[in-house]
């Protein structure tokens, strides 16, 4: 059974910071591409950060040079690290994984920043 659990969403005050995590169980961590995903209340889910087997990171425009993608394949487990958090950064934020059309999701884990 393939799980991807989030962690370390909250509620943090405008310029604030938060680590998400997400950790997998039931499929081989290391040959996944890793993926965050956030959704804002009444908005289309989008695409923050990916990150590659090898550790390639690249990042949406929005949250680049405040947001850090990272892995520890040994841990199976990937994180976000986000700096100088802005009010529209508030979403559910989901974590992803996928190769060769095998596709999972995590639950959310929400994240409210105030102004």
């Amino acid at each position: 059974q393939v799980q991807l659990v989030e962690s370390g969403g909250g509620l943090v005050q405008a310029g604030g910071s938060l680590r998400l995590s997400c950790t997998a169980s039931g499929i081989i961590f290391s040959t996944y591409v890793m993926v965050w995903y956030r959704q804002a209340p009444g908005k289309q889910r989008e695409w923050v950060a990916s990150i590659t087997y090898g550790g390639s990171a690249t990042y949406a425009d929005s949250v680049k040079g405040r947001f850090t993608i990272s892995r520890d394949n040994a841990k199976n487990t990937m994180y976000l690290q986000m700096n100088s958090l802005k009010p529209e950064d508030t979403g559910v934020y989901y974590c992803n994984g996928h190769q060769f059309g095998l596709d999972y999701w995590g639950q959310g884990t929400q994240v409210t920043v105030s102004s």
